[in-house]
């Protein structure tokens, strides 16, 4: 045995399967780090909550938080621009079907899922990728990250120079309805987002305890452990679909 690649724990042989690549978890990491800062400078442009004495423009608190959100949310937009090109260009587990149950089998599993966090029955098979539920959880995420990115685009046109080239953004801002409508839906999505952010490391945690996988580790490290047994078996599905889709 390989010491590299296999592990035995409790008299079980484990195999490690690399799952999230470098893209993967580099884009994971910064949109994480962008979401907390985007949150916290967003909330503050829409509730100030720093007094300062004197003139606004001896302290520029409000223009320093906007110059903090706006820099962000470009590094936001370009990893998530990035994890969008990974879904397509990355490995079996980053892929695009990851993301959305389009055969029968992954409907099946977003049902044990559903019943296995609603706490009505035991674990469903294991992935060493999303499950159905976490893969749909996931898109619905990104769409919320769209969302947001096309909302912030357009209020920022009300505030960029007349010059600025993100004025060519301001076509959205109708679409939405207007500046207060886009203002609205932006905070929506950005609770949203926190609200799935906690799930998610809810989930996360759970599912290491149940399947010692390595869940947590993986996006640090981009590997997880599983079974020969159930892996063998994981491997042989993939290589018939692959096998019906050619």
């Amino acid at each position: 045995m390989e010491a590299s690649n296999q592990v035995a724990t409790v008299g079980v042989a484990l195999e490690r399967v690399y799952v999230w690549e470098i893209p993967v978890r580099l884009t994971h990491w910064v949109i994480f780090f962008s979401i907390l800062i985007l949150s916290g400078t967003g909330y503050y442009i829409a509730h100030p909550f720093i007094s300062v004495s004197g003139p606004a423009g001896q302290h520029f608190v409000m223009g320093t938080a906007r110059a903090v959100h706006l820099y962000t949310a470009i590094i936001f937009g370009l990893a998530v621009l990035v994890r969008i090109y990974w879904l397509f260009a990355g490995n079996q587990y980053a892929r695009l079907l990851q993301f959305i149950p389009l055969t029968r089998k992954r409907w099946g599993n977003l049902w044990d899922s559903l019943l296995f966090f609603g706490f009505i029955t035991g674990r469903p098979a294991p992935y060493a990728g999303h499950d159905a539920l976490a893969g749909a959880a996931y898109a619905f995420l990104m769409a919320l990250y769209l969302v947001l990115i096309a909302t912030g685009l357009a209020l920022y046109t009300a505030i960029a120079a007349q010059s600025s080239p993100f004025q060519i953004f301001e076509f959205l801002v109708p679409l939405f309805g207007g500046l207060q409508i886009a203002r609205l839906i932006h905070h929506i999505c950005m609770w949203l987002v926190l609200i799935t952010a906690i799930v998610h490391v809810y989930s996360v945690f759970l599912w290491s305890t149940v399947e010692h996988a390595g869940e947590v580790d993986s996006i640090f490290s981009g590997y997880k452990f599983f079974p020969k047994r159930e892996l063998f078996s994981k491997r042989e599905s993939f290589t018939k679909r692959k096998a019906r889709d050619w």
